[in-house]
Protein backbone atom coordinates (compact mmCIF):
# COMPACT_ATOMS: atom_id res chain seq x y z
CA UNK A 1 0.00 0.00 0.00
CA UNK A 2 1.19 3.53 -0.78
CA UNK A 3 1.65 6.09 1.98
CA UNK A 4 -1.74 7.16 3.42
CA UNK A 5 -3.00 10.67 2.73
CA UNK A 6 -2.70 12.54 6.05
CA UNK A 7 -3.30 16.27 6.52
CA UNK A 8 -1.31 18.70 8.63
CA UNK A 9 -3.53 18.02 11.66
CA UNK A 10 -2.99 14.27 11.65
CA UNK A 11 -6.35 13.42 10.05
CA UNK A 12 -6.12 10.51 7.62
CA UNK A 13 -8.29 10.81 4.52
CA UNK A 14 -10.40 7.65 4.17
CA UNK A 15 -13.45 9.00 2.36
CA UNK A 16 -13.75 10.41 -1.16
CA UNK A 17 -16.79 12.17 -2.53
CA UNK A 18 -16.47 11.89 -6.28
CA UNK A 19 -18.70 14.09 -8.42
CA UNK A 20 -19.60 12.97 -11.93
CA UNK A 21 -21.66 15.96 -13.10
CA UNK A 22 -22.73 19.44 -12.04
CA UNK A 23 -26.08 18.97 -13.79
CA UNK A 24 -29.36 18.09 -12.10
CA UNK A 25 -32.91 17.51 -13.26
CA UNK A 26 -34.22 19.58 -10.34
CA UNK A 27 -33.52 23.22 -9.41
CA UNK A 28 -33.81 23.27 -5.64
CA UNK A 29 -34.10 26.84 -4.41
CA UNK A 30 -31.44 26.50 -1.71
CA UNK A 31 -28.97 24.88 -4.13
CA UNK A 32 -29.29 26.54 -7.53
CA UNK A 33 -30.51 29.66 -9.22
CA UNK A 34 -33.35 29.28 -11.68
CA UNK A 35 -31.07 29.88 -14.67
CA UNK A 36 -27.90 27.83 -14.25
CA UNK A 37 -24.89 27.57 -16.54
CA UNK A 38 -23.44 24.07 -16.55
CA UNK A 39 -20.10 22.75 -17.68
CA UNK A 40 -19.82 21.52 -21.27
CA UNK A 41 -19.35 17.77 -21.36
CA UNK A 42 -15.82 18.08 -22.78
CA UNK A 43 -14.71 19.68 -19.51
CA UNK A 44 -15.83 16.74 -17.39
CA UNK A 45 -13.51 13.93 -16.41
CA UNK A 46 -14.11 10.82 -18.47
CA UNK A 47 -15.23 7.65 -16.73
CA UNK A 48 -11.72 6.29 -17.21
CA UNK A 49 -10.27 9.37 -15.50
CA UNK A 50 -12.79 9.16 -12.66
CA UNK A 51 -11.86 5.52 -12.15
CA UNK A 52 -8.18 6.45 -12.13
CA UNK A 53 -8.79 9.08 -9.46
CA UNK A 54 -10.61 6.48 -7.39
CA UNK A 55 -7.80 3.96 -7.90
CA UNK A 56 -5.18 6.42 -6.68
CA UNK A 57 -7.18 7.28 -3.57
CA UNK A 58 -7.88 3.62 -2.82
CA UNK A 59 -4.19 2.78 -3.17
CA UNK A 60 -3.49 5.16 -0.28
CA UNK A 61 -6.15 3.84 2.05
CA UNK A 62 -9.45 5.45 1.08
CA UNK A 63 -12.11 3.00 2.21
CA UNK A 64 -15.33 4.69 1.11
CA UNK A 65 -16.39 6.44 -2.09
CA UNK A 66 -19.64 8.30 -2.55
CA UNK A 67 -20.59 9.21 -6.11
CA UNK A 68 -22.23 12.63 -6.17
CA UNK A 69 -23.26 15.52 -8.41
CA UNK A 70 -25.38 17.47 -9.28
CA UNK A 71 -27.55 14.46 -9.79
CA UNK A 72 -25.19 11.60 -10.65
CA UNK A 73 -27.83 9.46 -12.34
CA UNK A 74 -28.48 12.03 -15.09
CA UNK A 75 -25.01 11.55 -16.55
CA UNK A 76 -25.21 9.47 -19.70
CA UNK A 77 -24.00 5.86 -19.29
CA UNK A 78 -23.35 6.42 -15.58
CA UNK A 79 -23.56 2.70 -14.84
CA UNK A 80 -20.33 2.28 -16.79
CA UNK A 81 -18.57 4.01 -13.91
CA UNK A 82 -20.32 1.97 -11.24
CA UNK A 83 -19.39 -1.22 -13.06
CA UNK A 84 -15.78 -0.08 -13.10
CA UNK A 85 -15.70 0.98 -9.45
CA UNK A 86 -17.42 -2.20 -8.32
CA UNK A 87 -14.30 -4.25 -8.97
CA UNK A 88 -12.63 -2.53 -6.02
CA UNK A 89 -15.45 -3.82 -3.85
CA UNK A 90 -15.12 -7.29 -5.31
CA UNK A 91 -11.41 -7.60 -4.54
CA UNK A 92 -11.68 -5.99 -1.09
CA UNK A 93 -9.75 -2.82 -1.82
CA UNK A 94 -12.84 -0.66 -1.19
CA UNK A 95 -15.14 -1.12 1.79
CA UNK A 96 -18.15 0.92 0.62
CA UNK A 97 -19.45 2.43 -2.61
CA UNK A 98 -22.54 4.58 -2.36
CA UNK A 99 -24.18 7.62 -3.91
CA UNK A 100 -26.24 10.68 -3.14
CA UNK A 101 -29.26 11.12 -5.40
CA UNK A 102 -32.55 12.97 -5.64
CA UNK A 103 -34.09 9.58 -6.59
CA UNK A 104 -35.92 10.85 -9.69
CA UNK A 105 -33.95 8.33 -11.81
CA UNK A 106 -33.44 5.72 -9.11
CA UNK A 107 -36.19 3.34 -10.21
CA UNK A 108 -34.24 2.79 -13.46
CA UNK A 109 -30.96 1.92 -11.77
CA UNK A 110 -31.64 0.51 -8.30
CA UNK A 111 -31.46 -3.17 -9.23
CA UNK A 112 -28.16 -2.86 -11.11
CA UNK A 113 -26.65 -0.74 -8.36
CA UNK A 114 -27.46 -3.49 -5.87
CA UNK A 115 -25.97 -6.16 -8.14
CA UNK A 116 -22.77 -4.12 -8.42
CA UNK A 117 -22.30 -4.01 -4.67
CA UNK A 118 -23.87 -0.71 -3.70
CA UNK A 119 -25.55 -1.32 -0.36
CA UNK A 120 -26.83 2.14 0.59
CA UNK A 121 -27.98 5.36 -1.05
CA UNK A 122 -28.60 8.83 0.36
CA UNK A 123 -31.77 10.41 -1.01
CA UNK A 124 -32.47 14.13 -0.81
CA UNK A 125 -36.08 14.70 0.25
CA UNK A 126 -37.16 17.95 1.90
CA UNK A 127 -40.93 17.51 2.13
CA UNK A 128 -43.74 15.01 1.65
CA UNK A 129 -46.17 17.67 0.46
CA UNK A 130 -46.40 17.37 -3.36
CA UNK A 131 -47.11 21.07 -3.88
CA UNK A 132 -44.30 22.20 -1.60
CA UNK A 133 -41.97 19.72 -3.29
CA UNK A 134 -42.79 21.15 -6.71
CA UNK A 135 -42.24 24.67 -5.38
CA UNK A 136 -38.90 24.01 -3.65
CA UNK A 137 -37.52 22.04 -6.62
CA UNK A 138 -38.95 24.39 -9.25
CA UNK A 139 -41.08 21.80 -10.97
CA UNK A 140 -40.12 18.40 -9.57
CA UNK A 141 -42.61 15.60 -8.98
CA UNK A 142 -42.65 14.01 -5.52
CA UNK A 143 -44.20 10.82 -6.92
CA UNK A 144 -41.05 10.07 -8.94
CA UNK A 145 -38.89 10.39 -5.83
CA UNK A 146 -41.15 8.11 -3.81
CA UNK A 147 -41.11 5.62 -6.66
CA UNK A 148 -37.31 5.71 -6.65
CA UNK A 149 -37.13 5.15 -2.89
CA UNK A 150 -39.51 2.20 -3.17
CA UNK A 151 -37.45 0.70 -6.00
CA UNK A 152 -34.25 1.07 -4.00
CA UNK A 153 -35.72 -0.69 -1.00
CA UNK A 154 -37.18 -3.44 -3.19
CA UNK A 155 -33.69 -4.00 -4.60
CA UNK A 156 -32.33 -4.39 -1.08
CA UNK A 157 -30.63 -1.01 -0.81
CA UNK A 158 -30.65 0.76 2.52
CA UNK A 159 -31.95 4.31 2.13
CA UNK A 160 -31.01 7.32 4.23
CA UNK A 161 -33.02 10.51 3.73
CA UNK A 162 -31.40 13.94 3.76
CA UNK A 163 -33.46 17.09 4.27
CA UNK A 164 -32.20 20.67 4.19
CA UNK A 165 -33.79 22.72 6.96
CA UNK A 166 -35.42 25.90 5.66
CA UNK A 167 -37.14 28.57 7.74
CA UNK A 168 -40.86 28.77 7.10
CA UNK A 169 -40.78 25.55 5.09
CA UNK A 170 -39.50 22.65 7.16
CA UNK A 171 -41.20 23.27 10.48
CA UNK A 172 -44.78 22.29 9.64
CA UNK A 173 -43.81 19.06 7.88
CA UNK A 174 -41.00 17.74 10.03
CA UNK A 175 -43.10 15.28 12.04
CA UNK A 176 -44.53 13.75 8.86
CA UNK A 177 -41.02 13.43 7.40
CA UNK A 178 -39.77 11.69 10.55
CA UNK A 179 -42.77 9.39 10.59
CA UNK A 180 -42.33 8.46 6.92
CA UNK A 181 -38.62 7.79 7.32
CA UNK A 182 -38.92 5.64 10.42
CA UNK A 183 -41.95 3.71 9.18
CA UNK A 184 -39.81 2.70 6.20
CA UNK A 185 -36.77 1.81 8.29
CA UNK A 186 -34.86 4.88 7.10
CA UNK A 187 -32.67 7.32 9.02
CA UNK A 188 -33.47 10.99 8.44
CA UNK A 189 -30.60 13.48 8.49
CA UNK A 190 -31.33 17.21 8.75
CA UNK A 191 -28.84 19.70 7.31
CA UNK A 192 -28.48 23.44 7.81
CA UNK A 193 -28.44 25.33 4.53
CA UNK A 194 -24.92 26.33 3.47
CA UNK A 195 -23.86 29.57 1.74
CA UNK A 196 -22.55 28.11 -1.52
CA UNK A 197 -23.30 29.89 -4.78
CA UNK A 198 -25.79 32.55 -5.83
CA UNK A 199 -29.33 31.21 -5.75
CA UNK A 200 -31.43 34.29 -6.38
CA UNK A 201 -32.63 34.48 -2.77
CA UNK A 202 -31.49 35.84 0.58
CA UNK A 203 -29.99 32.95 2.54
CA UNK A 204 -30.63 34.74 5.81
CA UNK A 205 -34.34 34.40 5.04
CA UNK A 206 -33.85 30.67 4.43
CA UNK A 207 -31.65 29.83 7.40
CA UNK A 208 -33.17 27.66 10.12
CA UNK A 209 -30.75 26.65 12.91
CA UNK A 210 -31.10 23.00 13.79
CA UNK A 211 -31.01 23.85 17.48
CA UNK A 212 -34.39 25.53 16.94
CA UNK A 213 -35.75 22.65 14.86
CA UNK A 214 -34.58 20.13 17.45
CA UNK A 215 -36.51 21.98 20.16
CA UNK A 216 -39.62 21.72 18.01
CA UNK A 217 -39.05 18.00 17.40
CA UNK A 218 -38.68 17.44 21.13
CA UNK A 219 -42.19 18.77 21.68
CA UNK A 220 -43.57 15.58 20.10
CA UNK A 221 -40.78 13.00 20.24
CA UNK A 222 -38.44 11.76 22.98
CA UNK A 223 -34.83 12.10 21.80
CA UNK A 224 -31.85 10.18 23.15
CA UNK A 225 -28.39 11.33 22.04
CA UNK A 226 -26.22 8.60 20.51
CA UNK A 227 -22.44 8.34 20.56
CA UNK A 228 -22.30 6.45 17.27
CA UNK A 229 -20.73 7.97 14.17
CA UNK A 230 -20.86 6.91 10.54
CA UNK A 231 -17.73 8.69 9.34
CA UNK A 232 -19.63 11.82 8.37
CA UNK A 233 -20.47 15.06 10.15
CA UNK A 234 -23.90 14.04 11.48
CA UNK A 235 -24.64 13.71 15.19
CA UNK A 236 -27.45 11.25 15.83
CA UNK A 237 -30.37 10.82 18.21
CA UNK A 238 -32.79 7.93 18.59
CA UNK A 239 -36.51 8.56 18.96
CA UNK A 240 -38.02 6.45 21.71
CA UNK A 241 -41.45 6.36 20.10
CA UNK A 242 -40.27 5.04 16.70
CA UNK A 243 -36.91 3.43 17.45
CA UNK A 244 -35.52 5.28 14.42
CA UNK A 245 -32.67 7.75 14.16
CA UNK A 246 -32.42 11.42 13.22
CA UNK A 247 -29.10 13.01 12.34
CA UNK A 248 -28.16 16.68 12.64
CA UNK A 249 -25.53 18.31 10.39
CA UNK A 250 -24.79 21.83 11.59
CA UNK A 251 -22.20 23.58 9.39
CA UNK A 252 -23.44 27.03 10.39
CA UNK A 253 -24.07 26.72 14.14
CA UNK A 254 -21.44 24.14 15.07
CA UNK A 255 -18.21 23.51 13.18
CA UNK A 256 -17.95 19.71 12.78
CA UNK A 257 -14.46 19.61 11.29
CA UNK A 258 -12.26 18.31 14.10
CA UNK A 259 -12.20 14.73 12.81
CA UNK A 260 -13.00 15.33 9.13
CA UNK A 261 -11.64 12.51 6.96
CA UNK A 262 -13.21 13.61 3.65
CA UNK A 263 -12.14 15.33 0.45
CA UNK A 264 -14.11 16.09 -2.71
CA UNK A 265 -13.22 15.86 -6.39
CA UNK A 266 -15.48 17.75 -8.77
CA UNK A 267 -16.70 16.45 -12.10
CA UNK A 268 -14.13 18.67 -13.80
CA UNK A 269 -11.29 17.23 -11.75
CA UNK A 270 -10.77 19.87 -9.07
CA UNK A 271 -9.84 18.46 -5.68
CA UNK A 272 -11.29 20.42 -2.76
CA UNK A 273 -9.81 19.31 0.56
CA UNK A 274 -12.48 21.35 2.36
CA UNK A 275 -16.06 22.06 1.29
CA UNK A 276 -16.04 25.48 2.92
CA UNK A 277 -12.68 26.84 1.76
CA UNK A 278 -11.44 28.04 -1.61
CA UNK A 279 -8.12 26.16 -1.76
CA UNK A 280 -8.05 23.46 -4.41
CA UNK A 281 -5.80 21.47 -6.75
CA UNK A 282 -6.58 20.81 -10.41
CA UNK A 283 -6.15 17.07 -10.89
CA UNK A 284 -7.35 17.12 -14.49
CA UNK A 285 -4.09 18.68 -15.68
CA UNK A 286 -2.15 15.98 -13.88
CA UNK A 287 -4.40 13.19 -15.13
CA UNK A 288 -3.88 14.37 -18.71
CA UNK A 289 -0.14 14.81 -18.28
CA UNK A 290 2.51 12.15 -18.69
CA UNK A 291 3.45 11.60 -15.05
CA UNK A 292 1.36 8.48 -14.46
CA UNK A 293 -0.39 7.53 -11.24
CA UNK A 294 2.61 8.60 -9.19
CA UNK A 295 2.09 12.20 -10.31
CA UNK A 296 -1.63 12.01 -9.52
CA UNK A 297 -0.94 10.68 -6.03
CA UNK A 298 1.69 13.34 -5.46
CA UNK A 299 -0.85 16.04 -6.38
CA UNK A 300 -3.46 14.50 -4.09
CA UNK A 301 -0.95 14.32 -1.25
CA UNK A 302 -0.07 17.99 -1.73
CA UNK A 303 -3.74 18.98 -1.59
CA UNK A 304 -4.43 16.88 1.50
CA UNK A 305 -1.45 18.34 3.36
CA UNK A 306 -3.00 21.76 2.76
CA UNK A 307 -6.40 20.73 4.11
CA UNK A 308 -7.46 23.47 6.57
CA UNK A 309 -8.46 22.72 10.12
CA UNK A 310 -12.06 23.63 9.34
CA UNK A 311 -14.48 25.69 7.34
CA UNK A 312 -15.66 29.11 8.45
CA UNK A 313 -19.08 29.33 6.83
CA UNK A 314 -20.85 32.61 7.33
CA UNK A 315 -23.73 34.13 5.42
CA UNK A 316 -22.61 37.51 4.18
CA UNK A 317 -24.52 40.79 4.29
CA UNK A 318 -27.62 40.60 2.17
CA UNK A 319 -27.44 36.81 2.24
CA UNK A 320 -24.38 36.66 -0.04
CA UNK A 321 -22.73 33.24 -0.30
CA UNK A 322 -19.44 32.51 1.43
CA UNK A 323 -18.16 30.90 -1.79
CA UNK A 324 -19.19 31.50 -5.39
CA UNK A 325 -19.28 27.84 -6.41
CA UNK A 326 -22.58 26.00 -6.07
CA UNK A 327 -22.94 22.79 -4.10
CA UNK A 328 -23.95 21.08 -7.35
CA UNK A 329 -20.57 22.01 -8.83
CA UNK A 330 -18.65 20.83 -5.78
CA UNK A 331 -20.33 17.50 -5.11
CA UNK A 332 -22.49 16.80 -2.06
Amino acid sequence: MAVPFVDGFGRRVKYLRLSVTDRCDLRCRYCMSEAMTFLPSKELLTFEELDRVARCFIASGVEKIRVTGGEPLVRKEIMQLFRSLSRYLADGRLRELTLTTNATQLSRYAEELAVLGVRRVNVSLDTLDPDKFTMITRGGLLARVLEGIAAAQAAGLAVKLNAVALKGFTEDGIDDLIGFAHAGGMTLTLIETMPLGEIGADRIDQFLPLSSLRRQIEQRWTLVDLAERTGGPARYVRLIETGGKVGFITPMTHNFCEDCNRVRVTASGVLHPCLGQANAVNLKRVLRGDGGDAAVMQAIGFAVRGKPHGHDFQIGPGGRPALARHMSATGG
